[in-house]
């Protein structure tokens, strides 16, 4: 029943941080980037050339959503029916959030936030919003969709970090809207000088979402090592291998002050799950000694996977 329980709890945590990661990055287009005719990478840098180029009959919504459909299927195929359910769920939201956004954030909130503050300041925050949500949805197992997806499947199979990834992809789409027709909100058709500062802005915007989710993406896979010392060492280590289900490594050893025989447990786990794991350790055992130190890479089953390209790293790096 506890870990029916526990299983429930982390499927809610992991959706409620998707939605909160797809509501992060639709608002950032809603709030900064769509009121200044900014493009950006991935399919929503699609839509919104072609909502600037039917002078906002065809909305960033609609095109999302078509696009991202065909997406997914590969998604499916490529990372498994999990990552396609929990996509699909942030895909849905997004499009959701795209289509009704706009009528729910005032125009006092767009003009303070974004249009006072000039270009530059609303692609910097515009950046960071979307990245996050971006880095959050990727850390739970889903996607916003688009490059995201292509960015994973290379991920999964090539161990290319994601934010290159999407890096390179944005560039191209980009670039291309310099050759697009381009309205402004007013209606007005966009000179080419203004288009040509719209690519250079989306260079830049493209970079700090980049940096933006690499960042959220390294704090959510960050790992800690653990040594616990307890008298009832049998009790904590079935917790955290039933509740957390990571493995456990008993150490004998010998009090050197006491001359007492020891059993030290030996846990490595993610940085999130730290803690809930040493507040169930303390319920346990309150007297129980602890310490916890950061590694820098854990691979093997229930983290990272080992490939070639991690190979060739280390190599270099001794």
């Amino acid at each position: 029943m506890a870990a029916v329980k526990r299983s429930l709890f982390v499927t809610v945590k992991e959706y409620a941080l998707i939605t909160l990661g797809v509501l992060c990055y639709a608002l950032a287009w809603i709030i900064f980037l769509i009121p200044n005719n900014l493009v950006g990478g991935g399919v929503t840098g699609v839509g919104s050339i072609i909502q600037y180029a039917t002078n906002g009959v065809i909305k960033v919504g609609y095109s999302y959503f078509a696009i991202n459909a065909i997406l997914l299927v590969i998604g499916m195929i490529t990372l498994g029916k999990s990552f396609g359910a929990k996509t699909v769920f942030a895909v849905i939201v997004a499009t959701l959030t795209f289509n009704f956004g706009g009528a729910l954030v005032p125009a006092a909130l767009v003009k303070s936030l974004a249009l006072d503050n000039g270009v530059l300041m609303s692609v910097i925050m515009g950046g960071m919003l979307s990245g996050f949500g971006i880095g959050l949805t990727m850390s739970q197992g889903g996607s916003t969709g688009g490059t995201d997806i292509v960015a994973l499947v290379l991920n999964k199979r090539r161990g290319i970090s994601p934010g290159r990834m999407i890096l390179w992809l944005d560039i191209v789409i980009i670039a291309s809207s310099i050759l697009v027709p381009s309205y402004k909100p007013d209606g007005t058709l966009m000179a080419f000088t203004d288009k040509v500062m719209v690519v250079v802005y989306g260079y830049i915007l493209t970079a700090v979402v980049s940096i933006t989710i690499d960042s959220t993406l390294a704090g959510s896979k960050q790992s800690v090592q653990l040594f616990i010392n307890s008298k009832h060492y049998e009790e904590i280590a079935r917790e955290i291998a039933e509740e957390f289900h990571r493995g456990v490594t008993v150490l004998n050893g010998q009090g050197w002050f006491s001359k007492e025989d020891a059993h030290v447990l030996m846990v490595l786990t993610r940085k999130v799950d730290l803690n809930p794991l040493l507040r169930s350790i303390k319920a346990i055992d309150p007297q129980a000694f602890i310490s916890v130190s950061t590694v820098t890479g854990v691979y093997g089953k229930g983290f990272e996977a080992i490939s070639s390209k991690t190979w060739g790293k280390q190599r270099k790096k001794s």
